[in-house]
């Protein structure tokens, strides 16, 4: 029995990616639908909620469709030669050129209102928030101010928050979320922080409207984090990837953060009420080997480079780099107390030295 192209076409609609891409080897008729652009769209709008608003559409239609926005944005970036040429770099005690007249000549041809932000937070494969950000805010004076501050964007500004609290994100009992107890129940057997880990997911799609490239910055699935942090009230969790910066900064590898912060209100713990969990913070910001801020000017040229930057399905391998990356800082870190010990030490015994020799020349 054979089946009708329009059938095909809108059974295609409801299924993944993966499976999408994989049916386009089985015939000549299943390659034909999956080459619908349509079932593309409908992918990418079942997927990304944020792709629903009609000027992000025509936006992906200018990319080059949504079958090549979906390529570009589903797999994770992965720099992983970078990350590991780190090692080689601190073994040796020396880092990468931190800047070349090409970043420079590179940074005219970049501006902040290229960029637009897709960010879609789910809980439990269910879409909680979405928001569109075209530019990037507080950069109407992008060769002063921007350029030389602390890169970061807040997406949960109170500026999106009305007085009665609108504009606010909840996860609440009815969407999945376990009930505890007491906080101090829950720093013994972390449940409600075991099922933000494994049911908590972000994507953050970068769009470079100029150069017609766009990259996904997640990691879906965090990368790290911490529970009760800075109040026993809140999670802290950590998304992102490791961000070429090759002659833009030391080592050449930034880590760009994606931080999100969850708050249990004050009324909502053993009161036996529906629990619900406040989404408080969400944003980016990109840091260098120190773990310093990294400034608008440079962060410009890294997520330029990160448009074009590798990619991978496999979370482990992500996961992988991040914890190298880390390790490489730790390793750097304790590099530099050794060395500013070992100064410390030489400065002292030089003073001893010369007051000794003073108080022989006197005597």
């Amino acid at each position: 029995m054979s089946l009708n192209a329009d059938l095909i076409c809108e059974i295609l609609k409801r299924v993944d990616g993966a499976t999408l891409a994989s049916v386009e080897c089985a015939s000549s008729l299943f390659r034909f639908a999956t080459r619908e652009e349509h079932a593309w769209e409908e992918l990418c709008s079942s997927m990304w909620p944020s792709t629903r608003n009609e000027e992000v559409r025509s936006l992906i239609s200018a990319l080059g469709g949504f079958r090549k926005f979906y390529t570009d944005c589903f797999p994770m970036v992965l720099d992983a030669e970078r990350v590991s040429a780190i090692h080689c770099n601190l073994g040796f005690g020396k880092s990468e050129e931190s800047r070349s007249e090409d970043c420079d000549k590179e940074l005219h041809g970049v501006s902040p209102s290229d960029f637009v932000s897709l960010v879609d937070v789910y809980y439990r494969d269910k879409a909680i928030y979405s928001k569109i950000l075209w530019g990037m805010p507080g950069t109407t004076d992008c060769n002063g101010w921007f350029s030389n501050s602390p890169f970061s964007i807040d997406l949960l500004s109170s500026f999106d928050k009305g007085e009665n609290g609108e504009g606010q994100v909840n996860i609440s009992s009815a969407d999945g979320l376990p009930q505890i107890t007491s906080l101090e129940r829950e720093r013994k057997d972390g449940k409600l922080w075991r099922e933000l880990w494994d049911n908590i997911r972000l994507s953050w799609i970068l769009v470079n409207r100029k150069e017609k490239q766009a990259v996904n910055l997640s990691s879906w699935s965090p990368l790290g984090g911490q529970k009760h942090w800075p109040t026993e009230k809140d999670f802290l969790l950590l998304f992102g990837s490791i961000l070429p910066a090759h002659k833009i900064l030391p080592f050449g590898v930034v880590q760009g953060i994606l931080a999100m912060k969850c708050r249990i209100p004050d009324d909502d713990v053993g009161d036996g009420s529906d629990m619900t969990l406040k989404l408080t913070e969400l944003g980016m910001r990109l840091e260098d080997m120190g773990g310093a801020h990294v400034n608008g000017r440079n962060s410009l040229l890294v997520l330029k480079r990160a448009l074009s930057c590798h990619r991978t399905m496999n979370y482990n391998n992500v996961l992988a780099s991040y914890q190298q990356f880390l390790k490489a800082r730790s390793e750097l870190k304790d590099e530099k107390m050794k060395n500013e010990n070992l100064i410390d030490t030489l400065c002292a015994l030089g003073g001893i030295t010369a007051f000794a020799i003073i108080c022989f020349l006197v005597l």
